[in-house]
């Protein structure tokens, strides 16, 4: 299995990053290597987190303040999108955004 972050998955990722680099560059450096870490387990163990709230997806905890989803393809991992616990998943849809 091979995984890959998708690019609006690897934008949480930055974001959060930097958030936190805001306060603590040493905490945000932890909880980067934190998120690589988790992802990379998924090469071996890809059923390791529960199924998600979206069908067809999965969802790992990798700290108790983010939610890791992702979706199996094949021998594939796709990362889709990391968010953090406090926010609305899955995002609510606009009924005039595109679908």
């Amino acid at each position: 299995m091979k995984v890959i972050w998708t690019p609006e998955a690897w934008a949480d990722r930055q974001d959060i990053v930097v958030y936190i680099a805001e306060d603590n560059p040493v905490a945000a450096v932890r909880m980067d290597q934190l998120f690589s870490d988790a992802a990379a387990t998924l090469t071996q163990f890809s059923m390791r987190g529960r199924p998600g709230t979206i069908a067809g997806t999965r969802e790992l905890i990798p700290h108790e303040s983010y939610r890791l989803v992702y979706e199996l393809e094949g021998e594939t991992v796709w990362v889709l999108a990391l968010v953090h616990a406090s926010r609305q998943w899955p995002p609510i849809q606009d009924e005039h955004s595109e679908r």
